[in-house]
């Protein structure tokens, strides 16, 4: 029985440093802390059951008397709604736990419309407007219809076939209390089967996004207006019928104060075969519709750019229009391995249809014969310059040393191990990165098997910070599209980030206390709390050969620099590790990648002493 012990302790070990040699330290650390905590991956039905508001919250909700309790008109447009949905939508006003509301009604379904029979069914005490127009109207004319019976100081926007949880209102205006200059707020939303007994696909969505926005109509349901930024705005405009709420919601973020988004589905979208939440194709009008707002958006806030079909119906891209050709340094600290290098530096010699730039290789302790025989060639390279930092290895000063010797007005930090996919990828960075809000842009990688290495950074993951989607396959849209979606993320890797030249040094470059981990979601932190964006360019494809010239930090020297930068990231970044990632969602894990529901064992463990965690995290 001993020796069989023995042997399963061997097992288990042998598979461990396997594991360790093949992932890396975080990796089998974060794997073993999983397998202790006993956290596993849940479906949504049983998140549901987990977060689902009680009878007894609700009661207790009623209870509650808030310092500002404002009128909330609730304005849906009719037309032909099955009795059965209207009904049903009708009934979700009726149980809200905060009851300051009136529902205004208007109804294009012409003379025959019965729909005015079904709301006089209801007991007149409630506040509910109803107004038959002589014709149908459209979706914007309808809506706007409904607008003007609606007297409260916000407006809540509701479609006919879909129904609101019995706190949505509740906590609506519990953030109005704690942000009292939110002009916009929205909530994340399911779907539900046509009978409204089933729900799937969750959309947990980030803190405001603009990036997104202008990619997705993410904000979509519940959205919320202040009346004064309404009226500013003009209402609904029926040129874009179909996509009549997204040209909405870009017009209330230009003037909006502040956007606060409610972390909570309080919106279910019904699913039927007319409807674009199941069948996208059946309203391919919208789509075209959605993609004409977004230029009109442009041209109002004054930028230029293109705008293209995305990978699915209402998912678009934009590349931004570049003035000049600005000059581009493109910096690579290399240590041999030669013949990646020249794989990375023929990917854009050759292929890029941006040609402004110039490459700084920075030689960083090689000691192969090959290496320096490269270097001669580069010698014939009008574009390449190789100087030396000839210190010990640390990739924040050797970093900061070539962009002290860079030309450009941008900063393109590439890893060697690298390889460009298509022509377009500076010039896609560019356009990005030279908006006066954009700092700092990072773009898509792939191993070399074609699964995601990178599609941004969401902070908390692993403990510090994790890439979006890694190790799914590199045609998979990931959670929401968001792994083809060009958005706004907390960081991205140093792999490959373009940086304006004079935020990096507004910043002071990259701390090079930091000198192997985390280093680039520091440096992105830091340019973020001055104000930019960090932008996430889903159409910038690389591959990664990811650490080829380093190795894994598997060495008990490494292993020990590995704890020391986490710690004095996981200080200084408290804050946000704390109050979660912005551009994440505290409904999704910390533990996995893949957007996945968070459990309540999970969010359990999150309320233990953060430094509890740290240490236990280092024990392993």
């Amino acid at each position: 029985m001993e020796r069989r012990e023995e042997q399963q302790t061997k097992n288990v070990f042998v598979k461990t440093v396997r594991y360790l040699k093949k992932n890396g330290v975080k990796k089998c650390a974060y794997k073993i802390y999983r397998k202790l905590f006993r956290l596993e991956k849940i479906g949504y039905e049983r998140y549901r059951r987990e977060t689902m508001v009680t009878a007894k919250e609700l009661e207790a909700q009623r209870q509650e008397t808030f310092p500002y309790m404002p009128l909330i008109s609730i304005v849906v447009p009719l037309y032909r709604t099955p009795e059965r949905y209207l009904r049903a939508m009708m009934d979700s006003l009726v149980a809200q736990s905060y009851t300051n509301w009136e529902l205004c009604l208007a109804d294009g379904s012409g003379e025959e419309s019965s729909l005015e029979e079904i709301v006089a069914s209801y007991p007149g005490r409630l506040p509910i407007h109803y107004r038959r127009l002589e014709k149908n109207e459209g979706i914007a004319g309808n809506t706007n219809a409904a607008l003007a019976m609606a007297s409260g100081d916000f407006v809540g926007l509701l479609d006919h076939d879909d129904t609101l949880t019995p706190d949505a209102l509740y906590q609506v205006v519990r953030a109005l209390n704690e942000q009292e200059d939110a002009d916009l707020i929205y909530s994340d939303e399911d779907k539900m089967d046509g009978e409204g007994k089933h729900f799937r696909e969750p959309h947990f969505k980030p803190d405001f996004n603009p990036d997104l926005l202008r990619t997705v109509n993410y904000i979509c349901h519940f959205t919320v207006v202040r009346r004064a930024l309404l009226e500013k705005t003009g209402g609904f405009c029926s040129g874009f019928d179909g996509a009549q709420d997204y040209d909405f919601i870009l017009r209330c973020v230009e003037q909006a104060r502040k956007v606060v988004h409610v972390p909570r589905v309080l919106y279910h979208w019904r699913c039927h075969e007319n409807s674009t939440s199941s069948n996208p194709e059946s309203k391919r009008y919208a789509f075209e519709a959605g993609k004409r707002a977004i230029l009109a958006h442009y041209e109002r806030v004054g930028l230029k750019a293109e705008v293209f079909d995305g990978v699915s119906p209402g998912i678009y891209h934009s590349r931004f229009a570049v003035e000049g050709e600005p000059l581009v340094s493109i910096l690579i600290p290399n240590k041999d391995h030669s013949e990646d290098l020249r794989k990375c530096l023929r990917s854009i010699l050759d292929r890029s249809d941006y040609r402004n730039f110039e490459i700084l290789v920075i030689e960083n302790n090689s000691t192969e014969k090959e290496t320096f025989s490269y270097y001669r060639e580069l010698e014939q390279e009008e574009k390449v310059r190789v100087i030396t930092w000839d210190r010990p290895f640390n990739y924040s000063a050797i970093n900061n040393f070539g962009a002290a010797q860079a030309k450009g007005e941008y900063l393109l930090l590439l890893n060697n191990d690298t390889e460009m996919i298509n022509p377009e990828c500076i010039r896609e960075m560019l356009g990005y990165c030279a908006r006066e809000d954009v700092g700092i842009v990072g773009a898509k990688l792939f191993f070399g098997d074609d699964t995601i290495q990178h599609a941004g950074i969401i902070i908390g993951i692993g403990g510090v910070a994790g890439h979006a989607f890694a190790g799914q396959p590199g045609s998979d849209y990931g959670y929401m599209s968001r792994a083809w979606c060009t958005q706004d993320y907390s960081a991205v890797t140093g792999a490959c980030m373009m940086v304006k030249r004079r935020v990096y040094e507004e910043v002071g470059g990259l701390d090079e206390k930091l000198a192997v981990a985390f280093n680039d979601v520091d440096f992105c932190l830091r340019v973020r709390e001055r104000g930019y964006l960090v932008v996430y360019d889903s159409e910038a494809l690389l591959y990664h050969y990811e650490s080829k010239s380093r190795g894994q930090e598997d060495s008990p020297e490494k292993i020990r620099r590995f704890h020391q930068e986490m710690a004095l990231c996981m200080e200084r970044w408290a804050g946000i590790l704390e109050k979660g990632d912005p551009y994440y969602n505290p409904n999704l894990t910390l533990e996995w990648q893949d957007f996945s529901c968070r459990s309540r064992a999970e969010a359990k463990k999150a309320r233990m002493d953060r430094e509890e965690v740290e240490k236990a995290v280092k024990r392993l």
